[in-house]
């Protein structure tokens, strides 16, 4: 589809700067836009590119400022990202939409499915599952008994939802995900580990995405707990009876131990680990490969192993490189003062 630059502009609040005429078909990084490409400029990092970009149309926030002339048409909005992601979703709503039950897939008798579904090749579908209206479930998808999923819902091939968990509305599972898997429960015996039962299960609220192989551990009674909004990166591990706040965000292995209760609107960068029972207050900000070992308070922006204060981490990291030649000055010192005391005690 081909839209011009005052059309995408009406379709965002926004303001061109330019030819109002230019026609945009695609999508670009600004730094390999062509004429027929919309970009987009939100990150002060890339400016130099928007001065020699070929973009037909780029992005820009209402209040930057350029610092050399620009050639291409410019739309100005209250958030060139945000923007973005509004006209990617359009451009995705699009797409031609799968439809129909494949006749490869098993479906129980009991299970009850919405109207507008799909479900593709080899997809099995267990007793007593309660599916909504216009789910897609890809091929080799594995919905276990007595799931329930609610309205809108995407299961790509080979995710797999063990028996009795519940999936809310408007949920994203990408392939290869796991939820409902047993929580890693073993109580020492006599020399060897004796497997306890988990009985719970997992419950993910509306509107939530899980990335690729990220899996999510049942509860040993009750729930794990994903709250609405959470977005969890690929390779994350969520272990048994975790609950994840309301709009948390996790980079790609983040592994959160068991019983651990995570707070709304928090932030974890990659590789972050946080050790068992633990709490996690909101709006906390955990910086790539932090371990968290102890409750975090709400607010806080913690960083490295053990993970503390990140300012006070920062400070330290400046002292790091400092260390040898710090140590040979400690050194020295104590030499002359016991040679001082050597003189004074003569």
């Amino acid at each position: 589809m081909e839209f011009s630059a005052q059309q995408i502009a009406d379709l965002l609040n926004g303001t061109v700067e330019g030819n109002p005429d230019v026609k945009i078909s695609a999508f670009a990084k600004i730094e390999e836009g062509k004429p027929e490409a919309l970009s987009f400029l939100a990150n002060l990092k890339y400016e130099h590119h928007l001065y020699t970009t070929e973009a037909g149309v780029v992005l820009v926030n209402h209040d930057f400022v350029p610092s050399a002339p620009v050639r291409t048409t410019l739309i100005r909005v209250a958030n060139a990202y945000a923007a973005l992601a509004v006209l990617l979703d359009l451009s995705d709503q699009s797409k031609k939409k799968k439809t129909g039950i494949d006749s490869t897939a098993f479906i129980h008798s009991s299970v009850s499915m919405g109207g507008d579904c799909y479900v593709g090749n080899f997809a099995y579908i267990g007793e007593n599952v309660k599916i909504g209206d216009n789910c897609n479930v890809y091929p080799h998808a594995y919905i276990g008994e007595n799931v329930t999923i609610g309205n809108n819902c995407i299961l790509y091939p080979h995710t797999t939802i063990y028996e009795g968990c519940v999936i809310g509305n408007n949920c994203i599972l990408h392939a290869g995900s796991v939820v409902g898997s047993d929580g890693f429960g073993f109580a020492p015996e006599e020399g060897h580990y004796k497997k306890i039962p988990q009985l719970g299960n997992v419950v993910l609220e509306d509107d939530v995405e899980i990335g690729a192989n990220t899996t999510i551990d049942r509860a040993v009674m009750d729930s794990t707990i994903i709250r609405k909004g959470v977005k969890l990166d690929n390779l994350v591990q969520i272990a048994h009876n975790v609950e994840v706040g309301e709009c948390t965000v996790m980079a790609a292995q983040t592994g959160i131990s068991g019983s651990v209760k995570i707070g709304a609107h928090c932030r974890f960068g990659g590789q972050a680990g946080l050790a068992g029972h633990i709490r996690v207050g909101n709006r906390v900000s955990v910086g790539a490969q932090s371990g968290i070992m102890n409750d975090v308070k709400e607010g806080r922006t913690v960083l490295g192993a053990p993970a503390i204060d990140a300012k006070a981490f920062m400070r330290s990291s400046v002292i790091f490189n400092r260390l040898p030649d710090m140590y040979r000055t400690i050194g020295q010192l104590q030499r002359e003062i016991e040679q001082l005391k050597e003189k004074i005690n003569n």
